[in-house]
């Protein structure tokens, strides 16, 4: 057996960059002979203390677990075959401890967000200067073979590192079906995300007023991700996410939307949200920016849009018409199983690990 050890932030399934960029592989990659042992920092019970706001002594009193976790789990990296790395090993800028590891064995590391910016979750922001914005390149510098999730992220790290390899977020389409929905006569229109991210689903705000103003009861909206979101002009109240219920939840939906401002940050996303939609047969509308130009398109398997006027022509012609609704859901689905599923690229995946090894 190869032995690996996974190293994130998150144990397992909790979070969704781990659980789409390698957790999902897990089973695939055992039975080709890999063997991996799973190392996280954050526990079930510091979730809130770390990202609330406040909580000082508690986020001091992880920081200082981590740190002897990570020196004496470093003692042993010489018996795994190579370290993978999603995102980063520690939560502070310093790259100390992926440098031990990197010393001990060959280290693999994976991203899919553009995250050389300074992005700090909203209860931690007077905590940014603990974050240091030149550690995704001296990350990339360091490993053997980086993952990057898309063009955009591959050439932002083949400035640093020459063996990087484009390996996108995918969506285990086996998982991903459609559940039959009772016979329904209005269209809803969903999105997914987290609370984090429902500051982009308000950009479509003004859309769906104008929506929900020339359709009235025709249509409905629904959030899933955030269960204290709350939305009166739209009637929306937030439905919480579980990996339990996500399908079921998902398969409400009619129009599936990932609206997105276009700048740096959004350049390096993963369209997962519109892979999601996509893999249930749902029509995809997407903001035209970053990797979703290159998933999508336009008009055949989903449609691209820059403006509000664009979300209301292309929100109302789906409305209007369920058989275009149809069409682009199944030439969605087959855009899936050809290049964003789980079986499309797990055979990449065994590649890429064997070439390591042989490094």
């Amino acid at each position: 057996m190869k032995k690996v050890l996974f190293m994130g932030l998150h144990r397992p399934d909790r979070s969704p960059s781990q659980r789409y960029r390698f957790e999902q592989f897990q089973p695939y990659l055992e039975a080709q002979g890999f063997e991996f042992e799973y190392f996280y920092l954050i526990r079930a019970q510091d979730d809130q203390k770390f990202y609330g706001a406040g909580n000082y002594l508690a986020k001091i009193s992880i920081l200082i677990r981590s740190i002897f976790k990570l020196w004496f789990k470093s003692f042993s990296a010489s018996k795994y075959d190579f370290v993978f790395v999603q995102r980063e090993a520690f939560m502070l800028g310093t790259v100390f401890f992926e440098k031990r590891f990197a010393r001990k064995t060959k280290m693999l590391f994976d991203f899919d967000d553009s995250i050389w910016l300074q992005n700090v979750s909203e209860g931690n922001k007077k905590l940014s200067f603990l974050k240091d914005a030149a550690k995704t390149q001296k990350l990339i510098a360091i490993s053997d073979m980086v993952f990057a999730g898309n063009s955009f992220l591959v050439d932002y790290a083949k400035q640093f590192n020459p063996n990087t390899k484009l390996v996108p977020t995918v969506v285990d389409s086996r998982n991903y079906k459609r559940k039959a929905s009772p016979n329904k006569t209005k269209v809803c229109i969903g999105w997914s995300g987290s609370f984090s991210t429902i500051p982009y689903f308000e950009y479509a705000l003004p859309a769906l007023q104008q929506i929900k103003d020339k359709y009235g009861d025709q249509v409905y909206f629904k959030v899933i991700g955030d269960a204290n979101y709350y939305n009166k002009a739209l009637n929306i109240k937030g439905t919480a996410w579980s990996s339990e219920t996500e399908v079921a939840e998902l398969s409400e939906i009619d129009i599936g939307i990932m609206p997105l401002p276009n700048d740096e940050w959004t350049k390096g996303k993963c369209a997962l949200k519109g892979l999601l939609y996509m893999s249930l047969e749902q029509a995809a509308v997407l903001s035209d920016v970053g990797v979703n130009g290159e998933v999508i398109q336009d008009g055949v398997n989903g449609f691209l849009v820059s403006s509000t006027e664009d979300w209301v022509e292309k929100l109302s012609l789906l409305i209007d018409n369920p058989q275009l609704r149809q069409e682009i859901g199944q030439k969605g689905r087959q855009t899936v199983l050809e290049r964003y599923s789980v079986l499309s690229e797990q055979v990449h995946y065994v590649q890429y690990f064997n070439e390591l090894l042989a490094l």
